[in-house]
């Protein structure tokens, strides 16, 4: 797996550097290693906490955790949990639903199985008719619904688009690249 560590309003000790990589060279055992594997941590400092955000990207699919903790090491040990949480779960689901396409960038044999919670079925479906709107009357609809997404058709650039509350303050935008085939 290959790293990349960067530190925001804090410098990256070699330290700080050594204990990431080793603890996220532990967890190759969980992926099938090729050059495509990286992770990303980025490091804050606030005057309260220490935040660490780990993103290890794959060829199917992307983990991402995000951490607050009074200690650097503290968050980073936190961090390392929640992303074996993560794929202990992702094992569980994948195994449920035979889906061995995503199998192809993780070990998931060095997993054991995570039971499934009402939390994991799907409880409503809900269709949408996508109207062209900007950015602006999106985020007024969104805000309208005292809801923490809302997905879009952007008006300017002919984009699907969905608008989020980020847990930082403001708004972000995920935005899809394809373009959508007619049935």
């Amino acid at each position: 797996m290959k790293f990349q560590i960067t530190g925001k309003n804090i410098t990256i000790t070699e330290a700080m550097k050594q204990a990431t990589e080793s603890k996220l060279a532990k967890m190759d055992k969980y992926f099938i290693i090729d050059e495509s594997v990286m992770a990303k941590v980025l490091a804050r400092t606030y005057r309260d906490a220490q935040k660490i955000e780990i993103t290890i990207f794959t060829k199917m699919m992307d983990f991402r955790v995000e951490v607050k903790a009074d200690d650097f090491y503290e968050a980073l040990d936190i961090a390392i949990d929640k992303l074996e949480g993560q794929m202990r779960k992702l094992k569980t689901r994948i195994s449920k639903k035979h889906r061995s396409s995503l199998s192809a960038s993780i070990a998931f044999d060095q997993f054991e199985g995570e039971e499934s919670s009402k939390d994991d079925k799907i409880v409503r479906v809900k269709e949408i008719e996508l109207t062209p709107v900007d950015m602006e009357t999106a985020i007024n609809q969104m805000e309208a619904l005292e809801h923490s997404f809302h997905i879009y058709y952007d008006s300017e650039d002919e984009l699907i688009s969905v608008l989020y509350k980020r847990n930082d303050g403001g708004y972000g935008v995920i935005q899809v690249k394809n373009k959508v085939l007619p049935r």
